[in-house]
């Protein structure tokens, strides 16, 4: 399955190769040698485009796990983490409301995956919450926020929880 970057890419290579046949119907000397450089071009810029899409979400990726990984000792506790409705920032970021039951006899923190995703279940972007500090058998509350602008439907998920 194609992800929305790579969707996103053809697109870009379709319209540009459409224009660039528009504007070459009047020219009789390469018109198919024009299409073909223009294709080429638009290729590549569309390749790009992909790779850094497919780059920022593999950074994203990496620091989410590497927030995890600090959560040393960490029990699943994915069951007991609630996320809100998807908002946006003033930044046009994507925004959701993260909230964990602290089920422990003790005061613990919460290391929370969400996971961005469209409506097709691609992802976009993942960030990790911490939400420290939460009093044995209280709730915590943090705000999840895309590291990039999101377009389209995006729905936010619990990837991983962890309580420290």
């Amino acid at each position: 399955m194609a992800g929305p970057w790579t969707r996103g890419a053809a697109g870009v290579v379709l319209a540009v190769t459409a224009v660039a046949a528009a504007g070459c119907s009047g020219n009789s000397s390469n018109p198919s040698g024009t299409v073909s450089k223009a294709a080429s071009a638009a290729a590549s810029a569309a390749s790009s485009l992909a790779s850094q899409g497919a780059d920022a979400l593999a950074s994203a990726t990496a620091e989410a796990k590497r927030k995890l990984d600090e959560a040393t000792g960490g029990l699943n506790v994915k069951g007991d983490v609630t996320l809100g409705s998807i908002g946006t920032d003033s930044d046009g970021r994507a925004t959701v409301e993260v909230t964990t039951k602290n089920t422990a006899s003790s005061t613990k923190s919460f290391a929370v995956q969400v996971n961005f995703t469209d409506q097709s279940g691609n992802l976009l972007d993942v960030v990790v919450v911490t939400i420290t500090d939460v009093a044995a058998g209280a709730t915590g509350k943090g705000t999840a926020r895309s590291n990039r602008n999101l377009t389209g439907e995006v729905r936010a998920a619990v990837g991983a929880a962890l309580r420290y």
